[in-house]
């Protein structure tokens, strides 16, 4: 059999596994150890061996426990909730003031967690019925906070990238500040299409009335401070890690720690809150190391068989493609994955297939990282079956409808294409600040 057709059939077996509702570490993981008894004998067993040691050897690991550790303890003592009382005060008085307040707000969220999941979260439970109440359009404030939550994949730290990272052989670092700029960018994006739509239609984000935001001064620097606190966490972590203080393990800890205290100087750290982080820490910890895990096995199986150097070679020799082509077919296949699959299903399936593709193409896997990503989170918002929608249908009220929830992303989703072909058209825009930090 040749090499083609052994990929073929291994990938189509892990595609038929998924389709099964098996978990995706154990349809990966199953397909990579049988395949490489297979083909290599009682000897195959060592890969999927040495891709266990290799995870446990990769130090850079230690900041995911430890982010997803801060994002809880923030989350759980309400500090999230401070947040946009902030906004609320001093983004009411504009039309569409609040909703643009809503992104902002995700972005730090994003900033604490680094999971679209726990965006959408505290989006649908904070900010939806405040704004609903509020006189806001229900597809308005439906879009708004779908479209913020997805920035939790893209705005350091976050733990897609350090998913990408470990499966690309990538610095984590590099691939958290090429992520700033273009997260940035889309939530900007965001915010302006929000001002420019409620500003020609004031009934889709009124302003508050004067005796709603009717709060003294001192009581809006109160908020001020209150809100500001998680940025200041934020850069009590990273500041030392860009000026070269710290390593990005060290920093991660800085991260969890300084959260951690302030939870406790806010004196809201009680047993529950510090029970319910660690015990949603251990699982996602656990089921994201399950996942590289499988997927550095099929990888290595994949690199054994040369399946990249044949599959590079009908592209670009026997239908003679060009690398671009190759690039924005790529990305379309994960917008059709986006349907079915979460992010780290898409990665772990196609990882190794297309970043060791990517490098053969010449592009730089850093910013394909930054691509992905982006990617990935209009896949989560692309009817019929984005991840985002039916996380959306189960967190909205009963008066959000699925069509509804539907028409509400598309504008956003459009913002989000502008996004990624800005980004695909100028590197620089992700690659300049890794660039800028490591040359000093």
């Amino acid at each position: 059999m040749s090499y083609e057709m052994i990929a073929l059939l291994m990938f189509s077996s892990m595609m038929l596994l998924l389709l099964t509702g098996q978990r995706v570490f154990g349809a990966i993981g199953a397909v990579a150890a049988i395949s490489a008894v297979v083909l290599w004998g009682t000897g195959g067993a060592d890969i999927p061996f040495a891709s266990a040691m290799k995870l446990m050897k990769w130090y850079p690991l230690l900041t995911l426990p430890m982010f997803i550790f801060m994002g809880y303890v923030l989350s759980e003592s309400r500090i999230a909730d401070d947040l946009y009382k902030m906004f609320h005060v001093w983004m009411g008085p504009i039309n569409g003031g609040l909703a643009i307040g809503t992104i902002a707000l995700m972005v730090l969220i994003s900033a604490m967690n680094g999971l679209s999941v726990a965006g959408m979260a505290i989006g649908a439970t904070i900010a939806l019925p405040e704004l609903l109440r509020r006189g806001y359009d229900k597809r308005m404030v439906t879009g708004v906070v779908q479209a913020g939550s997805s920035l939790g994949i893209l705005v350091p730290p976050s733990v897609v990238l350090v998913l990408y990272a470990m499966i690309a052989r990538q610095p984590v670092g590099q691939l958290w500040l090429a992520g700033i700029l273009p997260g940035l960018m889309m939530a900007a994006f965001f915010i302006l299409y929000i001002a420019i739509r409620c500003r020609i239609n004031p009934a889709l984000g009124p302003a508050l009335k004067a005796e709603s935001r009717d709060v003294g001064m001192a009581e809006k620097l109160r908020l001020l401070r209150a809100g500001l606190l998680p940025l200041a966490i934020f850069a009590a972590m990273m500041v030392p890690f860009v000026n070269g203080w710290t390593s990005l393990v060290e920093s991660s800890a800085i991260g969890a720690l300084t959260a951690f205290i302030a939870a406790i100087l806010k004196r809201r750290m009680t047993r529950e809150v510090f029970e319910n982080s660690v015990r949603q820490t251990l699982g996602i910890s656990c089921m994201f190391m399950w996942i590289i895990l499988a997927a550095l096995g099929f990888g290595a199986v994949f690199d054994g068989l040369g399946a990249v150097k044949a599959i590079e070679n009908l592209f670009t020799e026997q239908l003679g493609l060009s690398p671009w082509v190759i690039l924005i077919l790529m990305q379309l296949s994960f917008l059709l994955m986006g349907t079915f699959l979460d992010d780290t299903a898409m990665l772990v399936i196609v990882a190794p297939l297309y970043v060791p593709l990517v490098g053969e193409l010449g592009f730089d896997l850093i910013w394909y990282g930054v691509l992905y990503t982006i990617t990935t989170q209009i896949a989560y918002m692309t009817p019929p079956f984005g991840y985002n929608l039916f996380l959306m249908r189960a967190m909205a009220p009963p008066e959000i409808t699925l069509r509804d929830i539907y028409g509400s992303i598309l504008p956003f989703v459009g913002v989000m294409i502008l996004a990624l072909t800005l980004v695909m058209a100028f590197p620089e825009i992700a690659l300049w600040l890794p660039d800028y930090i490591y040359g000093k």
